[in-house]
Order: C-alpha cells, then structure tokens, then sequence
C-alpha cells in the first residue's frame, strides 16, 4: 500500500525545489526513497539532508567502515531499499561479498582486518543492543580514537531514521541483486 503521495519537480514549492536541487546536485546524485519522502515537509528535509552528508561524506570513516556500519544498520532495520542501495557500494568499496552475505544472513562476519571488526561489532550491538558493552566500547576507543566512535554513532542513527522512514513508508527495494532474507533473531550477529 503506497502511504505518501508522490510528486513531481512541477508540484515542488520554492523551498522545496531548492532543498531537491542540493541533494541533486550533490554528492548523492538523485532524490530517492526516504529523501524524496522528506521532502514533502522540506524544515525536516533540509536539516535531515544535511546531517546525511556529513554521515556518510564527510565523517572520519574511511567509506569501507561508513558502508559497513550503513549494511549492518539496514541489515537489523531489515530495510530492503537501503540494503538495495548500499551493499553494492559496501562491495565497491572493499567488503567482501562472503561477508556482505553474512550480515545479509544476520550472522556475524569474522574480519581479519581489526577496524572492520569493531566497526562491524560496535554497528551491530548498538543497532541489536541498544548499547554498547565496556569492552567494545574501550577496544574502539583503543583502536579508532573518538571521533571515530562518535561518527559511528551518527552514522548508525541517521540510518536509523533511514530505515525507519523507508519501513514506515513502505518503500520498495528498487531491484532484486541483493536480497535481504527476513529474519526475525539478529543475536547472530553479535559478538
């Protein structure tokens, strides 16, 4: 069931048009699902936008950790457009599909790169857990200094709102090459 009028750039007011044209224009290309939800209360939409390029453009992850933090997030918000979306750029940018399937599966993928792997736990027990346990939480810190966890916590709740926004929307994965099974136990995923 469609649960929001679509629109098109005729129907878009001023304000509006002048939000579309910077998420466009920008890094991201294209107005598509939950942005072009947003849109239609553009206050929302601008500051929303804004906090999405700084997550996923401009944090201190390299796009390997931010896309693996994104995939995971989906992953336990079972957000098909957003799995759709980005797990060809998790791929593109250096995860391997064997453990792009993992996540997919909701199983824990064991990385050998050390920042992979606490990228990859910290994304899944704030997602599964709510929070994070002391020792993960220290072996980030160890590993990937502050900012670092604090980009992971903007990333992983921005896409949160994603996820959140596309499942309330009802919005459609666009293709079908990278299926998300349904899974209703995410403790699989957690160290």
């Amino acid at each position: 069931m469609k649960r929001i009028v679509d629109w098109s750039l005729d129907q878009l007011t001023d304000q509006q048009l002048k939000i579309y044209k910077e998420i466009a224009e920008g890094p991201r290309g294209s107005v598509v699902g939950p942005l072009k939800v947003w849109l239609n209360n553009p206050k929302f939409a601008a500051s929303a936008q804004e906090l999405g390029k700084y997550a996923r453009y401009e944090s201190s992850l390299p796009p390997i950790l931010s896309e693996l933090a994104i995939i995971t997030t989906g992953r336990c918000w079972s957000s098909h457009f957003e799995w759709e979306q980005h797990a060809p750029l998790a791929e593109k940018n250096g995860i391997k599909k064997e453990d792009i399937n993992k996540i997919a599966n909701a199983i824990r993928p064991i990385f050998k790169k050390q920042k992979l792997q606490v990228v990859y736990d910290f994304s899944a027990e704030i997602n599964i857990n709510k929070k994070v346990s002391d020792e993960l939480y220290t072996k980030s810190y160890n590993l990937l200094g502050q900012n670092s966890i604090i980009d992971i916590v903007a990333i992983c709740g921005y896409y949160n709102l994603i996820s959140m926004t596309i499942n309330a929307f009802g919005i459609q994965a666009e293709g079908t090459k990278w299926p998300l099974p349904e899974i209703k136990n995410f403790n699989n995923m957690l160290p």
